[in-house]
């Protein structure tokens, strides 16, 4: 039986504030977060203080093709496989200061508190930052632990391009984070995640911990709506071509068909581009992106089958083409029973209130749940706000989530006497 670190054991909670606080001048937003979007300036800059944080705790970095940082702490034994902590610290163009940085720099306070306390291990830890979690500048999402999986190759990778044209594999190069590995060459013995909620339960409930036990999947399908620009005031309403009326019909029927499939499913719009997008001209052509999640696959595909049977015909009606491209996607993720166990366990030991939690969102742990044991460990934020510069936690909600993931992480990770 593997031991578990004692209840005494607890993480620095003061000093995985001071970090996310520091990391938060990087990048900062207009309104108290960050935009500190993948492959930019202020991206690269977070990255170096990470790798100076990491190195100063005794790790050594290895970055792979698609610029993911891995920083290792060795374990005792050269042939035991690592366990792995990881997120993300890029984020939305309007995001917070926690949403990924909290399980970036909690896996190294782990290590930060492994190292205080003379706690040796049998297997390696290695701490990970994933590049282009968020999907905000390169669709899709998750794309690096996507080519580590194998869901995506390094040259789809490398092709995607941002608003202004500009490639993922040119803007990697040009910040200086190619590594040399192989994407994917690494083995896991476990995955772990730790990440605020981003929706209310948590905290509606009054839970400390949320123990994640599955992962919603999503498909998020991108229409292309042509139109005909027209001037908006000298166009009799019987001789337009609205891209844009489309559009709205299209979102609506997106709303109708989510509330139909309740309860478990979501469906929205998020990210609309008219052109020329003129006050004065009606849109020649609309895209924008429907996003739409269940943890059921059955009920996710159907969504899916009917928004793309509906979205045409809307069109026609209104004589607007309509294309649809499926551009990210991932499947409901079950995660591992054993790793849940150790979570849930390490919260009662610890005397944390919890509760078992669906996470809502797509995390790197989506993907790696397919080549390695994972799970994922969810802290409450204030009003379930997320991808919003006013996201917000509290000292303790951070400090409760990083001792469990210590605790969680110490026990798979087997502990050397």
């Amino acid at each position: 039986m593997v031991a578990a670190p004692g209840e005494n054991m607890r993480v620095n909670g003061d000093r995985l504030w001071d970090s996310l606080m520091d990391m938060a001048k990087i990048g900062p937003g207009i309104a108290g977060g960050n935009n500190r979007q993948t492959l930019t300036d202020s991206d690269a800059e977070g990255r170096s203080l990470f790798r100076t944080w990491c190195e100063d705790a005794g790790m050594t970095l290895g970055i792979d093709k698609m610029g993911t940082m891995f920083a290792t702490r060795p374990g005792t034994d050269p042939d035991a496989l690592p366990v792995y902590i990881g997120s993300h610290l890029d984020t939305q163009p309007t995001g917070g200061k926690y949403d990924g940085v909290l399980g970036v720099l909690a896996g190294l306070e782990v290590v930060r508190t492994m190292n205080d306390l003379g706690i040796k291990t049998r297997h390696p830890v290695v701490v990970t930052n994933w590049t282009n979690e968020e999907g905000a500048r390169f669709a899709p999402a998750m794309l690096a632990s996507g080519v580590f999986a194998g869901v995506h190759t390094l040259e789809y990778a490398y092709g995607r391009k941002d608003p202004e044209g500009k490639t993922f594999g040119d803007e990697l190069k040009r910040i200086g984070w190619v590594g040399e590995e192989e994407v994917g060459a690494r083995k896991m013995h476990a995955y772990f995640e730790y990440h605020i909620e981003q929706g209310p339960i948590l905290e509606v409930e009054n839970k400390q911990i949320g123990v994640v036990t599955h992962c919603q999947g999503l498909w998020w399908l991108e229409f292309t709506l042509t139109g005909r620009e027209a001037h908006t005031g000298s166009t009799p309403m019987n001789m337009r071509v609205n891209a844009g009326l489309a559009m709205s019909r299209i979102v609506e029927m997106v709303q109708t068909v989510a509330m139909e499939n309740q309860p478990g499913a979501v469906g929205g719009v998020g990210q609309v581009f008219f052109t020329p997008n003129s006050r004065n001209v009606l849109p020649g052509k609309v895209v924008f992106t429907v996003d739409i999640r269940s943890p059921d696959q059955a009920k996710l595909d159907g969504m899916r089958a009917r928004i793309e049977a509906e979205a045409p015909a809307i069109c026609e009606a209104l004589g607007v083409g309509c294309a649809i491209e499926a551009i990210g996607h991932f499947a409901p993720v079950t995660f591992d029973p054993t790793l849940v166990s150790r979570v849930r366990g390490a919260a009662e030991r610890l005397g944390y209130s919890h509760m078992n939690l669906i996470s809502g969102a797509g995390h790197d742990a989506c993907w790696t749940a397919k080549v390695a044991p994972t799970t994922m460990v969810m802290c409450p934020c204030v009003g379930g706000l997320s991808h919003n510069e006013a996201e917000e936690i509290s000292r303790e909600w951070a400090t409760a989530g990083a001792d469990v993931l210590f605790h969680a992480v110490v026990e798979t990770a087997e502990i050397v006497a």
